[in-house]
């Protein structure tokens, strides 16, 4: 039995509904991945933001004891921090991390101002957490800004361009460094 050229357009056309739904499947499920992994490494950032968020109260108080006149810096790192732990979207928490971290880099300084708080075993130590810490955060930074950059140029090109477009996926939010932090240091002898 021979198909009609009608059976054969009907063939074709269902043949091409399956191609396209595959298609269609495909990058939706590709960009829901994508996602999906950017939001894990968000999370991950947001993890050792929290580790280094809980050391700072420490080496705050440990620093508190020898610079007794630097009130405003503590302030202002306490301030930073509740920022950063009431921020509710992913760019608020990206400017209070910058915020925090321009803070942690002049309580550091600081130190270098006091040789025996510079001695001090508990500060020696929490100095060597919060490193390790931002060496963390660094790393995490990096995976999340890979997982933006994926799903950012996923979302602009065609085809899958249509399919975020239809189910409202947005362009995500690099982590930036500041402004203020792109400077190189002045080293003065």
């Amino acid at each position: 039995m021979a198909l009609s050229k009608g059976g054969w357009i009907i063939i074709i056309l269902i043949v091409l509904a399956v191609i396209l739904a595959g298609t269609f499947i495909s990058k939706y499920n590709s960009l829901a991945r994508m996602d999906v992994s950017v939001d894990n490494a968000w999370a991950e950032i947001e993890n050792h933001l929290k580790r280094r968020s809980d050391l700072i109260p420490n080496l705050v108080e440990t620093v508190k004891g020898y610079a007794t006149h630097e009130k405003e810096l503590f302030e202002n790192i306490a301030n930073a921090r509740a920022k950063l732990a009431g921020s509710a979207t992913v760019p608020g928490k990206i400017g209070a991390a910058n915020e925090l971290s321009g803070f942690l880099g002049r309580l550091l300084a600081i130190a270098e101002n006091y040789p025996q708080l510079k001695a001090n075993e508990s500060f020696l130590k929490l100095q060597d957490e919060l490193a390790g810490t931002e060496n963390r955060i660094a790393v995490a930074r990096t995976r999340y800004n890979q997982a933006v950059r994926e799903f950012n140029t996923t979302i602009r090109v065609f085809p899958s361009n249509i399919v975020a477009g239809i189910f409202g996926y947005e362009k995500k939010s690099f982590f930036e460094v500041p402004d203020s932090e792109k400077e190189v240091p002045a080293v003065k002898f």
